[in-house]
Parts: structure tokens; C-alpha cells; sequence
């Protein structure tokens, strides 16, 4: 018996990364942190906690804090604008 079996996956290919051009540096004053809500049930309160520890370990210069209006829908382009321009780094979180 010498039969085929024709196997289809359905997988999309990995995406490959784009090397990043910009380079950031941190000021003398310390990180500027984003925190970006996903809008679900506690999410602000686990930011909230992460934010006070990170505070307490290092120098944090600024916090800016954004909330997306949906947890179904991506963040609108002018809500990630604003944390690439007063950001060094963004942590998004998601909970229930």
C-alpha cells in the first residue's frame, strides 16, 4: 500500500523582526516609564503595583499612563505616538 496522505497546516509563517534604527538614551534624572492599559479589570491596579515597585528600585524620572478605549482593538496611532515620544520604556498589561 503505497496511499498519500496530504497534510495542510495552517500556520502562518513567524513574522521576522525589523532591527530598530533609534537610539534611546536615558537621562542623568532617570527612566521615563509608559504604562499602557488594556482597558480589563484590573489592569490599572496590576500597572499601579508594578509602577510603585519599579519606583522604589530605581530612579524614575516621569510616568505617563495611557488606557486604550477597548481591550478588542489595537491602541490608536496617536496613543502610541505620545508614549514613543515620552517613554523610554512602555510595559502594557492585561488581567481580569
Amino acid at each position: 500500500m503505497t496511499d498519500r496522505i496530504l497534510l495542510v497546516v495552517p500556520e502562518a509563517p513567524a513574522q521576522q523582526a525589523v532591527a530598530g534604527t533609534a537610539q534611546r538614551t536615558i537621562s542623568a534624572k532617570g527612566l521615563r516609564l509608559g504604562t499602557l492599559d488594556n482597558s480589563k479589570s484590573n489592569a490599572d491596579h496590576l500597572l499601579a503595583m508594578l509602577v510603585a515597585g519599579l519606583q522604589a528600585q530605581l530612579p524614575i524620572d516621569s510616568v505617563v499612563s495611557l488606557r486604550k478605549p477597548t481591550p478588542s482593538l489595537p491602541a490608536e496611532a496617536d496613543v502610541l505616538e505620545r508614549l514613543t515620544e515620552e517613554a523610554d520604556v512602555v510595559v502594557s498589561a492585561m488581567a481580569d
